[in-house]
């Protein structure tokens, strides 16, 4: 029989905070659901601990490949093995209280307009102790006007936690879930905002874990080969990448014609609000395609080249 709920972990040498995360899902008290594991490469105890879990509760599914393929690859993998009418992903530092899963199955069972469900969040440390109560939102993101739910989404400076809630399958797989860039996940949001509304739930029951160690933060001096061991060296131009996104959401998402100029109008506010990014992406392109002579001018442009940037698990910026 499938499950109502596919939660897909993806995990890369995570021993230290697996057991945690694990125990977390596996006592929700919404239990109509399948754990699905891939373990990209792990050379730690990872995949002891999820054979152990495996063995003991049979809703866990556990994958795993020997060499690591990349974030990106991984995220993407759990969702192609999910079966469930609703998928959520999960990290294996994070943490949901019990009622996680129970509270957001109520609110879309109940309410098809609904897309996506997550929760207001406490962060927490290495240790477990809270940090931080997580407070910004997304604005109107339960609106039912789509092109205010978008420009919330882009605009507010926000950590992307809500790509950790519960989503409706079908609507997740007519996306191009996680690209192997950096803050896809901002694109992610922003395409399924114009898709459906979201719900936050006030209670704080998702737990995410801030920690020296966490593999994002790790791999800060490569990201892009963290999402995807073939970009490793290779020239990352995210904000054009993300206005070409944005660009191609509003086109194939299914909106009336006053919704879409309306989104394309937004997009341009988003232009007006990071031109310098933009305008340092295009220096540093033009550097790498125009001759020798006219390479040298463009080294007096004032201003560091936007590389990776600032990436880690929730962030948009």
């Amino acid at each position: 029989m499938v499950a109502r709920v596919s939660i897909g972990l993806p995990v890369y040498n995570g021993e230290n905070y697996l057991a945690e995360a694990l125990d977390s899902l596996l006592s929700q008290t919404y239990a109509d659901f399948e754990l699905i594991i891939s373990d990209n490469g792990s050379t730690d105890g990872t995949e002891r601990i999820c054979r152990e879990y495996c063995g003991r509760d049979p809703r866990v599914r556990y994958y795993r490949v020997e060499e690591n393929q990349g974030a990106a690859w991984n995220f993407n993998r759990v969702f192609d093995l999910a079966t469930a009418p609703y998928f959520k992903w999960a990290a294996h530092d994070d943490r949901c209280m019990p009622t996680y899963l129970e509270r957001c199955m109520d609110k879309l069972e109940s309410d098809p307009s609904v897309v996506l469900c997550h929760s207001r969040a406490t962060v927490i440390d290495d240790s477990g102790r809270p940090v931080e109560d997580y407070a910004v939102g997304l604005g109107r993101i339960d609106s039912p006007r789509p092109r205010d739910r978008f420009i919330d989404t882009i605009l507010i400076r926000h950590r992307c936690y809500h790509v950790f809630g519960v989503i409706r399958r079908d609507v997740l797989a007519r996306t191009p879930r996680i690209a192997n860039y950096i803050g896809s996940d901002l694109p992610l949001l922003a395409e399924l905002s114009l898709r459906g509304r979201f719900c936050e739930l006030p209670e704080r029951l998702f737990i995410p874990r801030d920690h020296e160690q966490r593999s994002a933060r790790a791999a800060l001096s490569n990201l892009p080969a963290w999402f995807d061991p073939h970009s490793d060296g290779k020239v990352v131009f995210r904000y054009w990448r993300f206005l070409w996104q944005y660009l191609r959401c509003v086109r194939v998402a299914p909106l009336p014609r006053g919704e879409r100029l309306a989104c394309y109008a937004r997009i341009g506010r988003w232009v007006c609000r990071y031109p310098l990014r933009l305008a340092k992406d295009f220096v540093l392109a033009a550097r790498l395609v125009c001759p020798a002579p006219v390479r040298r001018a463009l080294r007096s442009v004032r201003g560091r080249d936007v590389g990776p940037g600032r990436m880690r698990k929730g962030s948009s910026d």
